[in-house]
């Protein structure tokens, strides 16, 4: 074949596009090779690796090194703390709590007629039950979203809850003692004299919570000697028997004075004769009403009560978890029994809401023999 300039050409053409082809590969492989280690090294950040050698071996020999991984704990990992389930009920359980009684509280507070002693105590629940179901939301963020080993964060949140539920709790005994007057003391219940008590007792009710909220950051908690703890930390185990048998003292007195409401209400039905069969009726209707009351309060409160006085922190937690949620209930069915059976704040409800008043609502005021 003749050689000719153009062939020449051409063939030196193609060898130069043979070598940059050549190149490029040699440039593709060491690339991935490359990647390769790096991904390696990125994959296990946490493993070194070191060659190893056998130290006996002093003979002229080649020393053979292999590469062995030298395995070290991973120091950059953040532990994530695991949800309980129990938390998130209680935290729900506090969501429902607030919404219920910040409820009663507008209507309350929007309603002038509303200020009777008995809508003041009603006030004075609903705002206790309010504070225990913010405390409750707080004490899930201070445990999952803030370091909750700081004790001000712990203190805090044993304050709110303490005091909120140790004030739930004493209204319900005010409402139950204001039902009591204003059957016992019918003719001067409305007076002046019984809304000046009202508010006394319910200050006296404040002060009194607040100073047991307070009594762990003042000193009386467990934070430097654990085996004290009761089973809601930080409260040592001597004030929760404290305020587990204060609980159950309230308890027996509301009993107390409940059996004297039912005897009062079937008394006032024995003296009116015009009125027996409608009176026997709405007497017995209302002493089923104040069984289901204490029935549920103390189906609440009672299991957690008896298990502070018998447990302490070294018991196993879902214990006092499952005695801790039916407690919280106590403040959800609170608006129902005191504030959403109430028929003045029904009609204030339906009027806030829809602006009129459903014709079988009942329109006649409470009296002070309705139980």
């Amino acid at each position: 074949m003749v050689l000719t300039s153009r062939n020449i050409n051409i063939f030196i053409l193609v060898w130069h596009l043979k070598a940059m082809i050549l190149s490029l590969a040699a440039a593709a492989a060491m690339s991935s090779s490359f990647n390769s280690s790096s991904s390696l090294d990125a994959f296990d950040s946490s493993t070194s690796w070191s060659l190893g050698e056998d130290p006996t071996n002093s003979s002229s020999e080649p020393v053979v090194r292999t590469l062995t991984p030298d395995l070290q704990p991973a120091t950059t990992a953040v532990a994530i703390q695991e949800v309980s389930p129990w938390d998130i009920a209680l935290c729900v359980t506090g969501t429902l709590i607030s919404c219920e009684n910040a409820l009663v509280i507008a209507v309350l507070f929007y309603t002038p007629t509303l200020r009777a002693p008995m809508f003041i105590l009603i006030g004075s629940l609903a705002v206790a039950d309010l504070l225990a179901g913010l405390g409750l939301i707080l004490n899930f963020v201070f445990t999952y979203l803030i370091d909750s080993s700081v004790e001000f964060v712990t203190l805090l949140s044993v304050a709110v809850l303490i005091s909120a539920f140790s004030a739930s709790v004493l209204n319900i005994l005010a409402i139950t003692v204001d039902r009591y007057l204003s059957l016992y003391n019918a003719l001067t219940y409305h007076t002046e004299r019984t809304v000046t008590f009202t508010y006394v007792m319910v200050v006296f009710i404040w002060v009194s919570c607040l100073t047991l909220g307070l009594l762990p950051a003042l000193g009386w908690n467990c934070l430097k000697d654990e085996s004290t703890c009761s089973i809601c930390r930080p409260v040592t185990k001597n004030n929760a028997v404290a305020l587990a048998v204060t609980f159950l003292l309230v308890f027996a007195l509301m009993m107390q004075l409940y059996l004297q409401i039912c005897k009062i209400a079937f008394r006032h039905a024995q003296q009116i004769a015009v009125q027996h069969q409608f009176v026997a009726i709405s007497t017995t209707k209302g002493v089923s009403t104040l069984s289901a009351i204490l029935c549920a309060f103390g189906a609440c409160w009672l299991p957690f009560a008896m298990y502070s006085i018998v447990a302490d922190s070294s018991y196993p937690v879902i214990y006092t978890y499952a005695t801790v949620l039916p407690a919280t209930c106590c403040s959800v069915i609170n608006p129902i029994i005191y504030a959403f059976r109430n028929p003045d704040i029904q009609k204030s409800l339906w009027m806030a809401c829809c602006g009129c008043v459903p014709s079988n609502l009942s329109l006649r005021p409470r009296t002070s023999s309705d139980v």
